[in-house]
């Protein structure tokens, strides 16, 4: 049984599906004006997991996530640039594409840009018209919140408590400083459509109203986004498409925040960090392991640090990375083990591995226990594949064969592990070499040298050696097929 929290019920509940074996999903994407940041990868890939579970549980799911290609600050970054609205939003749509496929974040069923449904935009307002909830005023059209008894009930405040902070900004004709605009008459310099009420274009909020409608219908199962969007995104969506169709989401999910230095990471902190810079110096995937290896609904903290030389350094991110390090050494060795005992999984129940993890994805899709769960079963493999005598032998190769299965399947649904662990282990090594000037080349020749002593029978050399390389934070590996190295 799939449990949510849901934010307008304030509690967990039983994923209520509109059609049963069918879930439909809409979740807020990102306004194309810049690089995607931390943030931003933050909720997308908490809604990517969350469909990939809801997936491998048998469901049909039907992702929709909008890109907003009109909006005030693209129209400001184009100003910027000396480029068109249309040019700034193509570009940066494309580079939050190329960044999503870099994060593992899958592309969604349909990602709809709002310039392509102006005319559902328009169609949705004069419903509104109709209705009594919205007005036009000097070439705007505002939504009449009056009109809306239940506004407020997503974010938890009443209407008079939020009248009370509102106020008309300079240049707005609403009724109501609650009251929020769903067209906006043009102005010089601006992209500009015909419509009932002059040309203009959309407001924010009836975007993704519209969008909603258009791919998933009057009522869907999930609406999501990151919890900054509840108040006003998300309120004004449910005025809007309620007032307009009589329903809309049943459930609300919304993600945490990406916290630095106990503040909410924004562009106006100056605090942002993109993903494209985080690529510079770590692998992406240790970033997406960072995002869920907290709940989705809980803060993460990234914490930017200087190092020696004053550039930006992510202890947070190191740790990551370390722990997909450890990831993927540990499937490494599973593989080495397993190879020759053939394929033995075919007949092995769930692990316990499976078991735990598809519990804690049930109970409000919590990936941190998931990591948790996944971390204790690998210390557990590592610790039966270094003592042959823990278990009796088709016990511990079964044990462990059911265990690799398992976490394979695990990081299917959460991301991560799915390139083979020789390609991550040796991209990260050339990073880590890279960041701490260890030249790769002088590490092998004195490999050559310790394979030579020992051959020689001089291990007094080789122990000197292999101290050597640890000084410069370098650890070597003898195994059956030689010796393998790895930065520490």
């Amino acid at each position: 049984m799939q449990r949510i929290y849901d934010t307008r019920e304030r509690a967990k509940v039983e994923l209520q599906l509109r059609e049963p074996g069918k879930v439909g999903i809409y979740a807020c994407g990102v306004t194309v004006y810049d690089l995607c940041h931390v943030g931003h990868a933050r909720t997308l890939v908490a809604f990517d997991v969350i469909a990939r579970h809801l997936r491998r549980s048998g469901l049909e799911v039907r992702l929709v996530r909008n890109i907003t290609d009109v909006d005030d600050k693209i129209i400001r970054r184009g100003h910027a640039e000396g480029k068109t609205a249309a040019e700034v939003a193509r570009f940066y749509a494309d580079a939050m594409a190329a960044d999503m496929a870099a994060l593992g974040v899958a592309v969604p069923d349909a990602e709809p840009r709002a310039t392509e449904h102006i005319q559902d935009m328009i169609d949705v307002i004069r419903r509104l018209e109709e209705r009594g909830l919205a007005y036009a005023a000097e070439g705007d059209v505002y939504y009449s919140v009056a009109g809306f008894p239940s506004y407020g009930a997503l974010s938890g405040q009443s209407p008079d408590a939020l009248q009370s902070g509102a106020r008309i900004e300079v240049g707005e004709h609403k009724r109501s400083p609650l009251d929020f605009t769903l067209w906006k008459g043009a102005k010089p310099g601006e992209p500009a459509w015909e419509s009932p009420w002059g040309p203009g274009r959309p407001g924010w909020h009836i975007e993704c109203s519209a969008m909603a409608h258009r791919y998933l219908g009057d009522s869907f199962d999930i609406h999501g986004g990151g919890s900054d969007l509840i108040f006003p995104h998300h309120e004004n969506e449910i005025a809007q498409s309620e007032g307009a169709f009589g329903s809309f989401a049943r459930h609300w999910m919304h993600s945490g925040m990406v916290n630095f230095g106990g503040e909410k990471m924004s562009k106006s902190l100056g605090n942002v960090v993109t993903i494209r810079k985080v690529a510079e110096t770590h692998d992406l995937e240790a970033l997406r392991l960072l995002l869920i290896s907290v709940h989705y609904r809980s803060p993460v903290n990234f914490t930017i640090a200087r190092d020696a030389a004053g550039a930006a350094v992510y202890p947070d991110l190191d740790e990551a990375e370390a722990r997909l390090d450890y990831f993927y050494r540990t499937l490494e060795r599973l593989d080495a083990f397993l190879a020759p005992l053939g394929n033995i999984t075919d007949k092995l129940p769930p692990s316990e591995l499976a078991i735990h993890v598809g519990s804690a994805m049930e109970d409000d899709f919590n990936t941190a226990a998931a990591i948790g769960h996944l971390y204790d079963a690998f210390v557990l493999s590592n610790k039966l594949l270094d003592d042959a005598k823990a278990l009796p032998k088709p016990q511990r190769q079964q044990t462990l064969a059911a265990i690799a299965r398992d976490a394979r399947g695990i990081g299917e649904t959460l991301g991560i592990m799915r390139r083979p662990p020789a390609e991550f282990l040796l991209a990260r090594r050339g990073r880590l070499c890279a960041r701490r000037g260890i030249d790769p080349a002088a590490v092998e020749a004195k490999i050559a040298e310790r394979s030579a002593a020992r051959v020689a029978k001089d291990f007094g050399r080789a122990d000197e050696l292999r101290a050597e390389l640890k000084t410069t934070g370098v650890e070597l590996m003898d195994g059956p097929t030689g010796t393998a190295w790895r930065v520490i």
